[in-house]
């Protein structure tokens, strides 16, 4: 398990050196641009990530045998959302570099044994889900922001990869939550790059899927993107979708968080 969590790890650093690199470049205006994410612009999604990655540490830290301060979550929103942009592009890069610093600090050891109480869930996780669950964060947040800024902009090809062998494995459970298999009529199997996604009595992502009913054809950014509800229309150029399921029927059964 300690590889995968160093996989993830090496995921969340390369995302978030993809939008250090932009921040920098970016003017008033485009910060106050609409991002990918629907009513959000630039900038409040980068706040998004920054206070996620503000109290995603926090659980993580005090793990490892950290104390950490116990600010309640709705404070620390209402102080990221009364910050301008630019402080809250900056934010972002002071506290998913902090988060980064935290995790990368963790020995294999801990890397291998350590459980987080994230606080919303019934029990403790390995910290491999909180990891995961901070990469489908960043790896989506981050192409809302890129796709404000470029509408062509996809999720990178190591990130998705990973998020999608994820899926099938520790973060499985969300989807119970994401996914609306009542949106489609009878089984679907469909074949998608790097595996597959079934929906019948629920949805589950699997590593590969013989006898499809269904393919969609795509990069694995893409796949990511349906998963989260971001694959909508004007941003699904050079995907396509055959077989007994559309890709309209597809973002009812993801639509989205």
């Amino acid at each position: 398990m300690s590889e995968l969590v160093d996989r993830t790890i090496a995921a969340l650093r390369t995302e978030h050196e993809i939008l250090v690199t932009l921040l920098p470049n970016l003017a008033d205006a485009q910060l106050a641009a609409p991002s990918g994410a629907a009513d959000w612009t630039v900038a409040q999604v980068l706040s998004h990530l920054g206070s996620g990655a503000e109290l995603a540490r926090k659980p993580i830290a005090r793990a490892a045998g950290e104390t950490v301060d116990e600010e309640d979550n709705q404070s620390v929103w209402a102080r990221w959302d009364s910050s301008s942009p630019i402080d809250q592009a900056a934010g972002y890069v002071e506290h998913a570099s902090r988060y980064l610093e935290t995790v990368a600090a963790l020995t294999p050891e801990q890397r291998d044994s350590l459980t987080i109480d994230l606080g919303f869930l019934p029990e403790p996780v390995p910290l491999v889900v909180a990891l995961a669950m901070r990469l489908n964060e960043v790896a989506n947040h981050g192409w809302d922001v890129r796709a404000g800024l470029h509408p062509g902009a996809e999720i990178g090809e190591e990130s998705a990869a990973l998020l999608l062998e994820l899926f099938a494995g520790p973060l499985a459970f969300l989807l119970g939550f994401s996914g609306k298999a009542d949106q489609v009529e009878g089984p679907v199997r469909l074949a998608v790059p790097g595996g597959g996604i079934v929906v019948d009595d629920g949805v589950t992502v699997v590593a590969s899927l013989p006898d499809p009913t269904a393919t969609l054809r795509g990069p694995e950014g893409a796949v990511v993107r349906l998963l989260s509800g971001r694959l909508k229309e004007g941003y699904a150029d050079g995907v396509e979708v055959e077989g007994n399921v559309s890709l309209d029927d597809l973002r009812r059964v993801f639509p989205g968080y």
